[in-house]
């Protein structure tokens, strides 16, 4: 395996869909990827996640949870485990959960293994499309209904809805630039969660 894969995120059942491509180095932890996610899709991080991939549950776990061994409902601790010890084949998929009350549901597939370009600094975002709803908008039926509501300012919950939102909510808007503003701080403090 070479040092970076590209993967891409896409929130599941978007429409259109709400996606991301990035690269990431094979050392990054899911806890890491977990805070990338969080960055390039706009959420907060203000709830619990997890990955799933083959059977396994990949998360944040807590003093009461720890167990021996990897049983089907135990959780793998994000900190100690790296991509290149569960990602080893192109176009593999697995799942990023955001949020077990909204319920985020993000599909990630391994697009490629590249060689390392020590020219650029990872992980970075190379491409994507929309907007991702913002935290606690209450899924995405919730969401796609408060949108509805903003196309009509007669509608009895468009002030609320409108509030909640804030004007400077864009749906469409993809801003590449800010999320590698980001990222590049991010990184910052992934080197010092290392040390």
């Amino acid at each position: 395996m070479t040092d970076i894969i590209q993967l891409k995120v896409s929130l599941i059942d978007s429409e259109p869909l709400i996606w991301r491509e990035i690269h990431v180095s094979k050392e990054t932890t899911f806890f890491e990827l977990h805070h990338i996610i969080q960055i390039i899709m706009g959420w907060k991080n203000y709830h619990m996640f997890e990955f799933n991939l083959e059977g396994y549950r990949v998360g944040e776990v807590f003093e009461d949870e720890r167990t021996e061994g990897y049983g089907n409902d135990q959780i793998i601790e994000s900190r100690t485990v790296a991509i290149k010890d569960l990602i080893t084949q192109q176009k593999e998929t697995f799942k990023y959960v955001y949020d077990y009350g909204d319920d985020w549901e993000h599909k990630i597939q391994v697009e490629n293994f590249l060689e390392e370009d020590t020219t650029l600094k990872f992980p970075i975002c190379i491409d994507g499309r929309m907007n991702c709803p913002p935290d606690d908008s209450g899924g995405l039926h919730n969401f796609y209904e408060s949108m509805e509501i903003l196309k009509d300012k007669k509608h009895p919950e468009y002030k609320e809805i409108s509030k909640w939102f804030g004007k400077s909510y864009d749906m469409k808007k993809f801003d590449k630039e800010k999320i590698n503003r980001q990222l590049k701080n991010l990184a910052k403090y992934i080197a010092d969660w290392d040390s």
